[in-house]
């Protein structure tokens, strides 16, 4: 009998303290669930090598230890900050017995996304897997708080590297690459508190169709992963903590998603499991519609 998916992770998160940007997994006073003791790999990226952005925490991390598990080598990207949280993940794929490269630094930066890719050919040889994860979350009152910089700022990170990164990885990569974006369930549902990040994540699953309709003809899948709320470290930057406590209990489900229950779909997609998926957007919602 599986677990109930309804209480099979916390339902709830009491007292975690708000945190400043980039926030930290390792300051989470509920520590969020990588798979470091669930996640069991098959073989299915076995020697293959995958950067992945925002890898030091939250989603990023768990894709990295699923990927590490399933026998491949990664590349992780972050921001300076994030430094130790970097190291953590770089802990977890190498007691897989998997290679991890830190690439410190700003995606928004646009020679910095070609050095992403630049520096993980030059240590693994090769770059099969490309995922798209790092975002920057903007929220907002009225529209008279939007600001500028900010939406500037995330639509650089969340859209613009996105498409640097695909644009100097795809020609290094062989017929059965994939790249894999992570848009959001915020893509349809657009909150009226989240406008600018629900406009980002609508263009990257925009983004996603585009690109997959340009590199199929050269064996390239790209498909898209559109989480609902999960338990990372992006919910304590602009959440209070009354809002944090009940994240996710609108869901059908009635609970917030953890990254290791969003590794799994990012598995299938890089993998030969999901060989005839792309131009797809996989909702893990936790039962929130979104077609």
């Amino acid at each position: 009998m599986t677990d109930d998916p309804r209480t099979s992770q916390p339902t709830s998160f009491p007292g975690e303290p708000q945190q400043p940007r980039p926030g930290l997994s390792k300051d989470m006073h509920t520590k969020p669930d990588h798979g470091e003791e669930s996640y069991i790999g098959k073989g299915l990226l076995r020697d293959r090598v995958a950067l992945i952005t925002g890898g030091d925490s939250g989603i990023g991390r768990a894709v990295a230890i699923a990927y590490a598990r399933e026998g491949a080598d990664v590349a992780i990207s972050y921001l300076d900050a994030e430094q130790a949280d970097a190291e953590e993940t770089r802990t977890w794929v190498e007691k897989a017995g998997r290679r991890c490269l830190l690439l410190p630094g700003d995606i928004r930066d646009r020679d910095h996304c070609a050095a992403l890719v630049e520096q993980t050919v030059a240590e693994f040889g090769r770059i099969d897997v490309l995922v798209n994860n790092a975002a920057a979350q903007t929220m907002n009152e009225g529209i008279e708080t939007i600001d500028d910089d900010e939406m500037q700022g995330a639509f650089a990170a969340n859209v613009f590297a996105m498409l640097r990164l695909a644009k100097a990885a795809a020609p290094h990569m062989k017929p059965g690459s994939a790249i894999v974006n992570t848009t959001s369930e915020q893509a349809k549902v657009a909150g009226k508190n989240m406008i600018v990040y629900a406009a980002t994540k609508g263009a990257i699953s925009s983004l996603t169709v585009g690109l997959s309709n340009l590199l199929a003809g050269d064996g390239i899948r790209v498909n898209a992963v559109a989480p609902g709320p999960v338990w990372t470290p992006i919910q304590p930057i602009a959440k209070p903590s009354d809002e944090l406590e009940t994240l996710g209990q609108d869901t059908p489900l009635g609970r917030a998603g953890q990254p290791a229950e969003l590794a799994p779909a990012y598995v299938l997609l890089a993998s030969g499991e999901g060989s005839y998926m792309s131009g797809a957007i996989v909702a893990v919602t936790g039962g929130v519609p979104i077609g």
